[in-house]
């Protein structure tokens, strides 16, 4: 591990202002991820900013039912909130599907947004990776890639956003709230994570030094019916092959209104909207369900290892719906 300096941030604008403009400055919360990646050599920042001590760890309710989440509130906290559960259990189940107990009691709800991908090229410095090195290849579209993406991928990068949590707030349309240089901003999801494009560098849309304060997850009556299903190689401690985020509204057997998110599909929580947009109106029957599903996998485009993901994530969407559809 190269040396580096190590800083305690005061406060968010003093952090903004130490990392603004230095791209070898990163922040430090849980250092789940982080720690991982400068042990690999992946990582190697020069100063490490501390927020763990800055960032908000509560999770508050605001007169219209929104739920405000801070940015240092530890995994296991937020999978474990009444409100979260009661509201949103779509989200304290994938919470509770990602990683171990012990990384969750360190992770943070801003770290976990910001994790890299698991992309085995991306982690192995010895080989070529666009996201490690840009303009070195891309050499998982032709030898590993069996985890990696279907939809949204571009010829300079075929990798996986590996969060769970990311996939239900994606699905329960939640707002970033973000401290930069110019000032808070706030982003949506899906629209924090980017595909790859021709720069897949760039995780996300936050530019360099902006730091992630709090999460918003609006009011949803319906997120109340909610599920998260993860498809993955073992039990525990595993990133997902494929897994749905879904909420479904129905009454007298017609959905009136549904949410959905696939992960480990796309270098981004993929938000299914066409899905969404074929089931609104529509009978709740695994039929339509399938339909709904077939829709959105139309743009998929496999690469050599990783076609069964197409049938897989159809059947797991199609099996939630219906569990979702019987319960209402």
């Amino acid at each position: 591990m190269r040396p580096f300096s190590y800083l305690r941030a005061q406060d968010a604008p003093s952090a903004v202002a130490t990392a603004t403009g230095r791209p070898e400055t990163m922040y430090l919360a849980g250092g789940t991820n982080l720690v991982d990646l400068m042990r690999l050599g992946v990582a190697v920042p020069d100063v490490l900013v501390d927020v763990s001590g800055i960032a908000s760890g509560t999770v508050e309710e605001t007169g219209d039912g929104t739920l405000l989440v801070g940015a240092g509130v530890r995994n296991s906290d937020l999978a474990a909130d009444p409100l979260v559960r009661r509201r949103q259990p779509l989200l304290s189940q994938a919470v509770l599907a990602g990683a171990s107990g012990q990384i969750r009691n360190m992770a943070t709800v801003g770290g976990n947004l910001m994790q890299r991908t698991r992309c085995p090229y991306f982690q192995d410095v010895t080989k070529p990776c666009n996201k490690r090195l840009p303009g070195t290849g891309c050499p998982a579209r032709t030898g590993e890639n069996r985890n990696l993406a279907i939809l949204g991928h571009s010829d300079s990068c075929v990798a996986t956003h590996p969060s769970d949590m990311a996939v239900a707030l994606a699905a329960l349309g939640a707002i970033v709230h973000v401290e930069g240089a110019d000032g808070p901003r706030t982003v949506p999801m899906p629209g924090l994570h980017r595909l790859p494009g021709e720069e897949p560098e760039r995780d996300t849309v936050l530019g360099q030094g902006e730091l992630i304060t709090a999460v918003e997850v609006p009011p949803l009556a319906f997120a109340a019916r909610s599920r998260y299903r993860k498809v993955r190689d073992r039990a525990s401690f595993a990133f997902a092959v494929v897994s749905v985020a879904a909420a479904l509204d129905v009454a007298d057997g017609i959905v009136r209104d549904c949410r959905i998110a696939f992960g480990g599909v796309a270098h981004t929580p993929w938000r299914a909207e066409t899905a969404e947009a074929v089931l609104r109106g529509a009978t709740a029957t695994e039929a339509e369900f399938a339909r709904a599903a077939e829709a959105e996998l139309a743009a998929a485009r496999p690469l050599p290892g990783n076609a069964f993901k197409i049938p897989l994530v159809r059947n797991v969407l199609v099996r939630t719906l219906t569990d979702l559809a019987e319960a209402s």
